[in-house]
């Protein structure tokens, strides 16, 4: 049961009230057996520590169900601090949810490595 592509909408400012509302909504996605989400960043303006942290938090238990992430629509300032700190490597980063979905899809529909 379940299985596709969740969208999660990151919202303006990635903070620890609005991370902790992104991290549950991936939460519930991947429990509820979804294979891949997308993050997409379109508004968001700025990510702040805890923020990161939480969406580092989202990527490890993505990672432990097999589910895999990807950004989109992440503005050039949010993409240099995610390259800083590492999260670049850790998901798929496309320039929109298309583009997103497109590498997702791919993934999602090809039986699990587990």
């Amino acid at each position: 049961p379940g299985g596709g592509v969740a969208i999660v909408y990151a919202g303006d400012y990635v903070n620890k009230l609005s991370g902790q509302r992104i991290e549950r909504e991936c939460l519930l996605r991947i429990e509820g057996g979804c294979r891949a989400l997308v993050i997409n960043f379109r508004d968001t303006e700025l990510v702040n520590s805890i923020g990161v942290s939480i969406l580092l938090g989202v990527i490890d238990a993505a990672e432990q169900k097999g589910a895999r992430v990807a950004f989109s629509n992440v503005s050039r300032h949010t993409v240099k601090l995610f390259e800083l700190l590492g999260l670049t490597r850790l998901v798929v980063m496309a320039d929109s949810e298309e583009a997103a979905l497109a590498t997702l899809d791919e993934f999602a529909s090809t039986p699990s490595g587990h």
